[in-house]
């Protein structure tokens, strides 16, 4: 029997234990391979003993409804910027891919499917070129993955940003409020954006359009002095003033990323000092739009995702990464996919129609 590795790196995803699962039922259909499973994306590798599970039908049944992922996830232990402390306790990053593929091989898997987003897949080609057979799955909430038109969880986490945003403006409308809340998406505007036009927003913040706060101002006076006496805002993590930056802090040790959050009580006070007299209230969704359950879209997505890696396995088309483009299930090579961020473009439709809607950029 050959053997497969499957690892879930980066941030968690509603649909992760999907792809789980129909990467294990479809090759069960092959009957020439067992699933194997490594803990926090490729930490169980490392480890002595190592932390591998087989992926058995009982291990995988039914698990497509679940948030998460059964294998747990983590976004620090880079290979390629793996963290290592000197004798000062200072930490410097090295690059361990080579290493790894090599260890991974060592344990007698024949084929890997690495599930995770832009840095995932980056860790992916590094793998590839270090002789690795690999294949890669998009996943990202923030929908900003290149070479894929949809990556699965962006559907449900919009979707439980809408439910949100909908609590806040019946709430904004009783208090005569501004209400600001702020969603995940780093440096892409896609949950932003489509929250906006679902939940019917006023204004919306996205990092590919800085906005001009004086325009926010006009905006929110023009509602009250029409009597609407509210306005909802929908603001990315990652979106900044003009001539502004993102609100971001150091992440924790031992990982290279900068945690963003908090742009919305800074637009607060942007408001405030501007001269806004309205009440304003700030809300940040956080996390809650990682978990739960996956729409039933994105199981869909999720699961044919899986179905189509374990194929391109058994096809041996190895450094590639499975995309949805045209409605339809392709291969990528990792390089088209990792070579930049799919992000909003301000001059596309889905803004344009936006603001047929009358939502405000602040532009």
């Amino acid at each position: 029997m050959k053997k497969l590795l499957i690892a879930t790196g980066g941030g968690d995803c509603p649909g992760l234990n999907a792809v789980i699962r129909g990467i294990c039922k479809r090759a069960k259909k092959s009957k020439e391979w067992e699933v194997y499973g490594s803990k926090e994306a490729f930490n169980g590798v490392w480890t002595d003993p190592t932390r591998i599970i087989k992926l058995t039908g009982k291990r995988t049944a039914g698990i497509h409804v679940r948030g998460g992922t059964i294998l747990k996830t983590t976004n620090k232990a880079d290979p390629l910027h793996y963290p290592v402390k000197d004798k000062e306790g200072n930490i410097r990053f090295e690059d361990r891919t080579k290493e790894l593929a090599e260890r991974i091989l060592s344990l007698g898997f024949d084929a890997v499917i690495n599930i995770g987003g832009d840095g995932s897949q980056k860790i992916s080609k590094a793998l590839f070129n270090h002789g690795l057979p690999i294949v890669g799955v998009p996943k990202t909430i923030d929908n900003d993955l290149a070479a894929t038109d949809m990556t699965f969880g962006f559907q449900t986490a919009v979707q439980i940003a809408t439910d949100s945003f909908d609590k806040l403006v019946t709430t904004a409308e009783s208090h005569h409020r501004v209400m600001i809340m702020e969603v995940m998406g780093r440096d892409a505007g896609w949950i932003a954006l489509h929250t906006a036009i679902a939940g019917g927003a006023e204004i919306c913040l996205i990092p590919e359009i800085p906005y001009n706060v004086n325009k926010l101002v006009k905006k929110i006076e023009s509602r009250y002095e029409k009597g609407r006496g509210f306005v909802n805002i929908v603001i990315a993590e990652g979106a900044k003033p003009l001539n502004g930056d993102v609100v971001a802090r150091k992440g924790e040790e031992g990982s290279r990323h900068v945690k963003l959050g908090g742009v919305a009580f800074q637009l607060s006070q942007e408001l405030k000092d501007a001269g806004v007299k309205a009440e304003i209230r700030e809300t940040i969704l956080g996390h809650v739009q990682r978990g739960g359950t996956p729409s039933a879209f994105d199981r869909v997505l999720a699961s044919l995702f899986g179905v189509k890696a374990f194929e391109m396995v058994l096809k041996g088309e190895f450094g590639k990464m499975v995309a949805f483009k045209n409605n339809d299930f392709i291969s990528v090579d990792l390089e088209e996919a990792t070579k930049g961020n799919h992000t909003v473009d301000p001059k596309g439709y889905i803004v344009k129609g936006a603001k047929g809607l009358g939502i405000s950029f602040g532009d």
